[in-house]
């Protein structure tokens, strides 16, 4: 998938329920084509219990979300943009924001 979308990006959600909602990439799927973002598409699950949810019952945790319906959002001008990739003089990739020019770390 390329340098696209790391794991503690700021993305925000551009299509389906959760539409305009920003959020931290916490995991990434299935070799980057779903994520899983802080707060974002949130579901109810019935746990029994275990050693992680002594009490067992309804929990509410992320669900995936494809990278088709997310962009990321520039750190310097706070704007979902697409992500162009820069080789340099080096022949380090740099990931850097299309619409200010600026490099994503």
């Amino acid at each position: 998938m390329g340098l696209d979308i790391k794991k503690n990006d700021i993305v925000m959600v551009v299509a389906g329920d959760e539409k305009s909602k920003k959020g931290r990439v916490i995991a990434i799927l299935n070799e980057g084509s779903r994520l899983f973002i802080e707060n974002v598409n949130m579901i109810k699950k019935h746990m029994k219990p275990n050693k992680q949810y002594s009490q067992g019952g309804i929990i509410e945790k992320e669900a995936p979300v494809h990278r088709s319906n997310i962009m990321l959002v520039c750190p310097k001008c706070d704007r979902p943009t697409k992500i162009g990739n820069k080789i340099l003089e080096n022949g380090k990739k740099i990931r850097e924001c299309r619409k200010c020019g600026e490099v994503i770390e």
